[in-house]
């Protein structure tokens, strides 16, 4: 699958302090730390919606990530994936009467549009389910021939699926008590009441084909693909048995993220299967959820349709820490949009106060946790003794107009 068009990233003299995050397995920030090559694998979207704001706030958070590893001098070995065969796809395009390729293809190239317009730094490979199938269908046959994967006894529909006790890990990823991991796994695709299970949580690996719904062939028979399966084998294949960071949205926490080190941990025996599991907040809209059942969601699309300064919209979502959740709401976007008209007077100075100790603030609050908060704030000091008692370093606006390009992906 073809990705965005890549976005230039201004070189910065020296480096800031190693990369923490925390880390949702242990339940701590921690130092990343990546060999030379720093492997990330970021969960990518079934594509009916794309691309809305709690999208937008995830796709910016992992593209901080990269852009601080690159500060770093490392080289990033990035994987997204795209769930162009699951059954909210399937669903929503027998709701609109739209040929689901048609809707995936669609969605998919909006998103890679309104990626490029968020200049957000574009994966290395950029890997549809689909297009993934047979690389799929042999890492489950793997799992059966292992021990680790099961066919159901059901005569009609003998699904295959994966033995939660396999590793003896199951659960360190999210460190759900059982209740919360059925209640999930039946809000998030599961199917933790179907008889004949061995586990109620056991995760569907190879789904039968049923009547009416696409399928392919393969060893395990004609059918398609269970939902965490196919990101641990695009990511396996890609980055290895063992990967810097595995992202996504805390909606991934469980079952996505725990069932995805499963079915990885089973055929590789390294633990874990990410050194940090990374999940951002969810984003509302004035307080309430934002949600495709509520009907409130907000999407990139139309906010450039509108005309809204891209930089704004990556300015606002940045204004709260990447694990909270928040709400967009009509002063959150006033507020970015006031932000970035200031740095832009700032920065089109002939000159400006000493960039130096900006540039380290701005690193040192990247580094921890991705303080995007006090990264801002850092500029707003910046800007506003600019702005107020002027400077005599010419240098210094053009400066700080790089290291945000470099590290916030804000060109002014």
């Amino acid at each position: 699958m073809e990705t965005w068009a890549p976005t230039d990233v201004p070189a910065l003299e020296g480096s800031g302090p190693p990369l923490r995050l925390h880390d949702t397995a242990t339940g701590r920030v921690r130092p990343t730390a990546p060999g030379p090559v720093a492997t990330m694998y970021v969960c990518g979207i079934t594509p009916y919606d794309a691309t809305h704001l709690g999208h937008a706030a995830t796709y910016l958070t992992f593209d901080l990530v990269h852009r601080y590893w690159r500060d770093l001098g490392h080289d990033v070995h990035y994987v997204q994936n795209v769930t162009d065969i699951d059954e909210p796809l399937l669903e929503r395009a027998e709701r609109d009467q739209d040929d689901w390729i048609v809707l995936g293809l669609r969605e998919t190239a909006l998103f890679r549009e309104d990626m490029e317009a968020l200049r957000v730094l574009p994966p290395r490979e950029f890997v549809g389910a689909v297009e993934a199938i047979p690389e799929i269908a042999e890492l489950v046959e793997k799992l059966v021939a292992a021990g680790a994967a099961y066919r159901i006894d059901d005569p009609e529909y003998p699904d295959v699926y994966h033995d939660v006790t396999a590793t003896g890990h199951f659960g360190y990823e999210s460190n759900y008590d059982l209740d919360t991991m059925l209640r999930f796994s039946a809000e998030r695709g599961g199917d933790p009441d179907r008889p004949g299970k061995r586990n109620r949580l056991d995760p569907l690996l190879w789904r039968t084909a049923r009547p009416g719904e696409p399928a392919w062939d393969s060893g395990l028979g004609r059918g398609r693909p269970g939902w965490h399966v196919e990101c641990a084998a695009i990511g396996l294949n890609r980055l290895g048995p063992q990967i810097d960071l595995n992202g996504g949205g805390s909606d991934l926490i469980f079952p996505h993220h725990e069932c995805g080190a499963l079915h990885t941990e089973s055929l590789t025996g390294e633990h874990p299967f990410a050194r940090h599991y990374v999940h951002t907040g969810m984003i509302g809209l004035d307080g309430e959820k934002m949600s495709k059942s509520q009907g409130n969601l907000v999407f990139v699309s139309k906010l450039r349709n509108a005309r809204v300064d891209p930089n704004v919209i990556r300015v606002a979502l940045l204004d709260g820490h990447y694990r909270t959740d928040r709400s967009w709401t009509d002063e959150v976007h006033a507020k970015g949009d006031r932000r970035v008209t200031r740095w832009r007077e700032a920065v089109g100075l002939d000159a400006g106060p000493d960039a130096t100790a900006v540039v380290a603030r701005l690193r040192t609050h990247l580094a921890d946790d991705l303080d995007t908060p006090g990264a801002l704030a850092a500029v707003d000091a910046w800007a506003e003794e600019a702005l107020t008692r002027r400077g005599t370093d010419t240098g210094a606006p053009q400066q700080v107009r790089t290291t945000l390009d470099a590290l916030l992906g804000v060109r002014l």
